[in-house]
């Protein structure tokens, strides 16, 4: 009996060592928040990557009660805000804003990244889904997805389309497009999408996967033709364009879609506080009409939805990046 009792003695004491151990947990994550937040958005001011991070950390100011300030720790392509995120105390009070090319892309395009997608960050939501449109110059001879399909397989090499740089998501989105279609167009890197923009409208590269604000744009002038666009449905900004799948071209996906991370080993509670407010953030028409001119979509997920969106995209561009050869290092 008193072995028995010794026996029992030993699992209060040790159920109670848990107890008191976990309690700290606990108590952070009824608790919070209690002090400023911090958003780290791995991109310079100004850009949509900016504007989503500032946009919900003023929302999440209001709805916490806290303050929630941006930090911008732009340069060589979202790397150095990412490895200052994956670094940051998991307590819930530093998050950061993460999309397609840092989280699915940068994995398969460097050999070496100072921070691991799987083990260093706690997705906490996606938020929205920026598509891309296919564009050309007006004097290129195809004009819809159909005749531009045949021309890029009877003249392989012969027309090129420009990109803002290897690796970036207008690249890879040609490079994914050629591997369904069996075309054929020459990559014409430049330092931005501006430069790109530039020859594209001078006619010195004929084809470019570009961002529907600008290409909007030049599309009202009369000085690009348009050929599909990334979304699912028809955008009301360019309501003549068909979607790629009307096109006629299935299984093509190539968004751009950012979201709010938080380092790995954030607790679960905090995690769930995050995803319900931000959710709730999204899906307020107010806040999906600050991005209205960008043709964007809200895509609000839970936390494990986030996890596997991340691990469909990183699979599928690393299959296209290894299709295509393309290397950053």
């Amino acid at each position: 009996m008193l072995g028995v009792a010794h026996t029992v003695g030993r699992v209060v004491k040790a159920c109670l060592g848990f107890v008191l151990a976990l309690s700290p947990v606990v108590a952070v994550a009824q608790g919070y928040p209690n002090k400023p937040i911090r958003v780290i958005v791995p991109a310079s001011a100004g850009g949509i990557t900016d504007v989503i991070g500032r946009a919900m950390a003023q929302r999440l100011s209001e709805v916490l009660g806290q303050s929630v300030v941006v930090e911008n720790k732009a340069g060589a392509n979202g790397i150095i805000g990412m490895e200052a995120l994956a670094k940051a105390a998991p307590d819930g009070y530093t998050i950061g804003v993460g999309y397609s090319a840092t989280l699915s892309i940068n994995p398969g395009l460097y050999s070496k990244l100072p921070y691991d997608v799987a083990k260093d960050y706690a997705p906490i939501t996606a938020a929205i889904s920026l598509p891309l449109i296919l564009i050309s110059h007006p004097s290129f001879p195809a004009k819809n997805l159909s005749e531009l399909i045949a021309l890029g397989r009877s003249q392989p090499g012969k027309y090129s389309y420009g990109t803002a740089g290897v690796g970036a998501t207008g690249h890879l989105s040609m490079e994914l497009f050629k591997t369904l279609t069996g075309v054929d167009f020459t990559h014409v890197p430049y330092k931005g999408n501006a430069p790109a923009y530039a020859d594209l409208l001078a006619g010195q590269v004929q084809l470019m996967f570009g961002d529907v604000p600008s290409a909007l744009t030049y599309m009202k002038a009369g000085r690009i033709h348009a050929f599909a666009i990334t979304t699912q449905q028809r955008s009301p900004l360019a309501p003549d364009v068909p979607t790629v799948r009307e096109a006629g071209l299935s299984g093509f996906e190539s968004n751009i879609v950012f979201g709010f991370i938080a380092p790995a080993g954030v607790p679960k509670d905090i995690i769930q506080r995050l995803n319900t407010e931000m959710v709730k953030i999204l899906r307020e028409p107010a806040f999906a009409q600050r991005f209205a001119a960008q043709a964007v979509e809200m895509v609000p997920t839970t936390p494990e939805g986030y996890a596997e969106l991340i691990r469909t995209e990183t699979a599928k561009w690393a299959r296209v990046i290894k299709a295509s050869g393309a290397k950053a290092d």
